[in-house]
């Protein structure tokens, strides 16, 4: 008999037998802690968060002794409890370093946990994991495949850019490994590895297209996810895996023929996991590039009919088909087929995918409007839908499918959708019903009746600018018109009820009734006492708001002189004089003012307050929104109202052929300088005059100026730190301003901070056509701007032809500020002798566009779904500019304004942009010349702004890296 027939195994060694009865004496001196499960049981059956820490904290502090006393026995159970501890919110950094001693273990189950904690509890950001780099290498040449699958996960989840390149070769390896569980584990961690570290990417590639050729679909949709990410990072690798589009449509072809299969199929479609993932990569690899897209044809419309859409699973694989038919490039038959199908999900009882079909619409109606117009019914239905976001986008896509044709079928429903609408869609919706019925009116009778029942439909949530619109619209209307929109407004202000949820349709109805109260009066209607028995109750009236009083008090004093009977006048009167004693000072200061004009300037009130003039809307390009141009045989000065929202434009133009522009440009261009309302030193700028010039009579209030009756804020000064946007750019540090001419009394009033004497802007000098050059260039007040730029700019130093006129402030400031520029007017050249020429004149016929080969493309923003882009080419011994503005989102951006400054050793001129509103896909180009007075590097400094669904966005940005001028 042998030792073996005792049970003695001579392998058993005495150093085991040694670990073992340690290991017996450690579990009987240390007592048992608590299990995992007894820990989740304690914890959940606390009532209260104070209970709940008592017993996270006691256990804690039993872990931490634990680890001082090094007991490796139940290291992993107290890891376990520790990760739990940590889900929960609590800390449990002081567990890092055990973890890395259960990755060492030999153990897969400590192993396990060791890694579970790391993944948890380690990041790049401590220097802790750096440590577990020498164990992940161990682990990833284990001959165990679950401690390297452990191992690949780990460092696909923790990798640092430091990791991943000292285990990227040994991943790589793993790729062509034998077993499929590895493969796919090693495949999936080279993904999270390249979107760390994109450069290791090149290690990869001759494993990576090995992964397509596999049976395992796991192998396969590892493969796929990792060539989709490396073509979304590399345009050469894209180039590189066009290749294998036959093998993806050969793949994909296999799922939809295949048979059931039961390992991969999901509600009766086979694989879908895999399907989408194709789907995805096919659209890549086939954007802009006919001959892939016309190899992946057939097989989208294979999918798009065969594809079983009762379940949610189909709708998901139809979805991404659609998606990459209208991204590549396919044809007219397959893009109407996949709107077909976006039609068909919106008859869908899912919401969610209601929602999915309007957004993708929107996004491809720019593509293929014709097709989206057939679903025209059913998108008007979704309108209805009980969910706010659905509503949203179905609003968004009705605007966009309004066209010339179904103008007025589109805007009874959008009407109807606005009287019922919740309060968050009214005033986007209202903006939008003003914008379409402008663009595609088809009479003027019309669009007054559409622009009223925006009015009375969205009450108080119309924004300023439909007001100042209607009221822009009713001016230029012809009589007819007037008298007409005049009896309507009438009779929705006599019948309307809650005035004080309809404040933009009163406002609206009392100048139009102040200004053309005759009109009214003459239709033998409306009887004088009805008219002012209607002031009478708004004014009174504790429901209306002070800015609609203002209006009403106004158009009063201007209805005064449209009736005839004394009796009326004088009720007129006492009304007007009871405001005298207003609580509120601009009401009690129109008051006093307009009653002087029935007691001691009884003569001039007929002229002063006499019908406004109609006023044409100014383009930049220097014509007028009806297609003419400026009247330059007839000197004119004009101040009128822009809008609500406080901004006054001046139009000076004298028979000396200067045309300057003062208002909104000119505040634009100061907001790009960082202007604001308080001086600051060296410069002299002073808050704009308040001046209401109509014909031949002038109303001035204090603080405050009447334009036809509406309420005109007072314009100031936008005057604080001209350079902030030049910060960086090799502006010089301000001077001291020069001293203004003593000719100039304290009392002076200066326009527009640059001493544009309004004094000297007399009937005399208007008549006579003077005030022209030779006003601005006798002014002495550029002394701020002056020194400030250093701009050697004086009357006897004025060059004969000044090269940009600066928007807004009248001032020739060429040399100085003549680089700051915002997009103006073509027309801004100036000569002392009366004519007129182009400013970009001399522009290089030669047409810069982006797929120029010899201009350079510079990307300015790309955030927010915007993409600006500026491709520069020097021309003609000047530095040609074209700006492009791409809309990638799904909101239409509106009010795009595209701002610019360089160094003034550079001139900048800049052409009208071609348009201001950006549509999805949409983009909008504007032309600039950068000519060089020293020799310098071009710096850029831009300022992008917008607004998307009614929410001003405004960016700012620094480009350079411009073509460097060719040497001789």
């Amino acid at each position: 008999m042998n030792a073996s027939d005792h049970g003695f195994n001579p392998a058993f060694n005495m150093a085991t037998i040694r670990q073992a009865i340690n290991e017996t004496i450690e579990r009987v001196r240390i007592p048992t802690p608590t299990r995992l499960r007894d820990l989740i049981r304690q914890i959940r059956a606390a009532r209260t968060a104070a209970e709940e820490r008592a017993v996270v904290n006691r256990e804690c502090a039993y872990i931490r002794s634990t680890f001082r006393e090094e007991d490796s026995v139940w290291r992993c159970r107290n890891i376990a409890k520790l990760l739990y501890i940590h889900m929960l919110g609590y800390p449990a950094h002081f567990g890092q370093l055990e973890c890395l001693k259960l990755t060492a273990s030999p153990r897969f189950t400590d192993k396990r946990i060791g890694y579970l904690g790391a993944m948890l509890l380690l990041d790049e950001r401590q220097d802790v994991h750096l440590l577990i780099t020498n164990c992940l290498k161990n682990d990833l040449n284990s001959p165990t495949q679950f401690v390297v699958g452990l191992a690949l996960c780990t460092l696909g989840a923790i990798a640092s850019p430091e990791m991943a390149r000292d285990l990227a070769g040994e991943v790589e390896k793993l790729m062509r490994s034998p077993n499929a569980y590895i493969r796919k584990k090693a495949a999936l961690c080279a993904f999270r590895i390249i979107k760390r570290v994109p450069e290791l990417m090149e290690i990869f590639l001759p494993a990576t297209r090995s992964l397509l050729n596999e049976k395992n679909h796991g192998i396969l949709i590892a493969g796929v996810t990792l060539i989709t990410e490396m073509c979304e990072k590399s345009s050469d690798t894209l180039n590189h895996f066009k290749k294998i589009v036959p093998n993806l449509v050969r793949i994909l072809k296999n799922l939809i023929l295949a048979g059931y299969s039961p390992e991969h199929d999901v509600s009766g479609v086979s694989d879908p996991f895999l399907q989408v993932k194709i789907l995805r990569l096919l659209r890549i690899l086939g954007h802009n590039d006919p001959d892939a897209s016309e190899a992946m044809n057939d097989i989208l419309a294979q999918v798009a009919t065969n594809t079983e859409t009762s379940k949610n699973v189909g709708n998901t694989i139809l979805y991404e088909t659609v998606l990459s038919i209208m991204d590549i490039k396919s044809e007219g038959g397959l893009r109407v087929l996949a709107v077909n199908i976006l039609g068909r999900f919106l008859l869908n009882s899912d919401k969610n995918i209601r929602y999915v079909a309007l957004n993708t619409l929107l996004r491809t109606v720019h593509a293929d409007i014709s097709a989206v117009q057939r679903h025209r019914t059913t998108i008007l239905e979704c309108l209805k839908d009980p969910d706010v976001s659905i509503r949203r986008r179905a609003m968004e896509l009705s605007f966009a499918l309004i066209n010339s044709q179904n103008i007025r079928a589109m805007s009874k429903e959008l009407l109807v959708f606005l009287e019922k609408a919740d309060p968050e869609f009214k005033a986007q919706c209202s903006s939008r019903m003003v914008h379409v019925a402008e663009r595609y009116a088809t009479s003027i009778r019309w669009r007054l009746d559409t622009l009223l029942s925006v009015l009375i439909a969205a009450g108080n949530y119309v924004r300023d600018d439909v007001v100042s619109s209607t009221i822009h619209l009713i001016l230029n209307s012809p009589p007819e018109e007037q008298a007409y929109i005049g009896l309507r407004l009438w009779s929705s202000v006599h019948n309307v009820a809650n005035s004080e949820e309809k404040q933009p349709l009163l406002q609206v109805a009392v100048w139009t009734i102040g200004e053309y109260g005759d009109l009214l009066l003459s239709s033998e209607r409306i009887e004088e006492h009805q008219l002012v028995d209607i002031y009478q109750r708004l004014l009174w009236s504790t429901s209306v708001s002070t800015t609609t009083k203002q209006y009403a008090l106004v158009s009063l004093a201007k209805l005064s002189t449209r009736i005839r009977t004394k009796e009326e006048e004088t009720r007129v009167k006492q009304m007007i004089e009871a405001f005298g004693s207003h609580l509120n000072i601009d009401l009690q200061q129109r008051g006093v003012e307009f009653a002087q004009l029935f007691r001691d300037y009884s003569h001039l009130r007929p002229a002063l307050l006499e019908k406004m003039p109609k006023i044409q809307k100014t383009l930049p390009n220097g014509t007028d929104a009806e297609g003419g141009g400026f009247d330059d045989q007839q000197p004119t000065i004009d101040l009128i109202e822009g809008g609500d929202d406080g901004d006054s434009s001046l139009m000076i133009n004298t028979s000396g052929g200067m045309v300057g522009k003062m208002g909104s440009d000119s505040r634009a261009l100061l907001d790009l300088l960082g202007g604001g309302d308080d001086p600051i030193d060296g410069l002299a700028l002073t808050p704009t005059a308040d001046v209401l010039i109509s014909g031949s009579t002038t109303a001035t209030t204090n603080g405050k100026s009447v334009v036809g009756g509406a309420p005109l804020p007072p314009t100031t000064g936008n005057n604080q730190d001209l350079l902030d946007l030049l910060g960086s750019l090799d502006m010089p540090a301000s001077t001291p301003p020069a001293a203004v001419n003593s000719s100039l009394g304290a009392s002076t009033p200066v326009l527009g901070g640059i001493g544009l004497d309004l004094n000297s802007l007399n009937d005399n000098s208007i008549k006579n056509g003077t005030g022209g050059p030779n006003l601005l260039a006798n002014s002495s007040s550029f002394g701020g701007l002056d020194n400030l730029l250093n701009s050697n700019l004086s009357p006897t130093t004025m060059p004969t032809t000044m090269p940009a006129m600066l928007p807004g402030l009248g001032s020739p400031l060429g040399s100085g500020l003549g680089s700051l520029t915002s997009p103006t007017s073509p027309t801004g050249l100036v000569s002392t002798n009366g004519t007129t020429g182009s400013l970009f004149s001399d522009f290089s016929a030669a047409v810069i566009n982006n797929n120029d080969e010899h201009a350079k493309l510079l990307t300015a923003l790309d955030k927010n779904g915007i993409l600006v882009q500026l491709s520069a080419k020097h021309t003609g011994g000047a530095l040609q500019i074209l700006m492009t503005a791409t809309n990638n989102s799904l909101t239409t951006l509106e009010q795009y304004l595209f701002q610019a400054a360089v160094p003034r050793s550079f001139s900048l001129q800049m052409l009208s942009p071609s348009g201001s509103t950006l549509p999805p896909g949409g983009t909008i180009t504007q032309e600039m010349r950068v000519t060089s007075t020293a020799k310098a590097t071009l710096r850029m400094r831009l300022r992008i702004s917008y607004q998307s669904d009614g929410n001003p966005v405004q960016e700012q940005t620094e480009v350079s890296g411009f073509p460097e001028e060719p040497t001789e």
